[in-house]
């Protein structure tokens, strides 16, 4: 299944498998982050009495 890459398919195939890394780390990241602040706006709504 190689598009007719030819001599750029190594190329092209390493470029996208970067890219994938970066958007599923950054993916990764923000459902992190979003647990965090969750987490934390709970304790405080707590805290707070709400």
């Amino acid at each position: 299944m190689m598009f007719g890459l030819g001599k750029y398919a190594g190329t092209v195939l390493g470029a996208y498998s970067v890219a994938l890394v970066l958007i599923l780390g950054l993916v990764w990241l923000t459902l992190r982050q979003s647990r965090r602040m969750r987490q934390r706006l709970q304790a405080t709504e707590r805290d707070m009495g709400l």
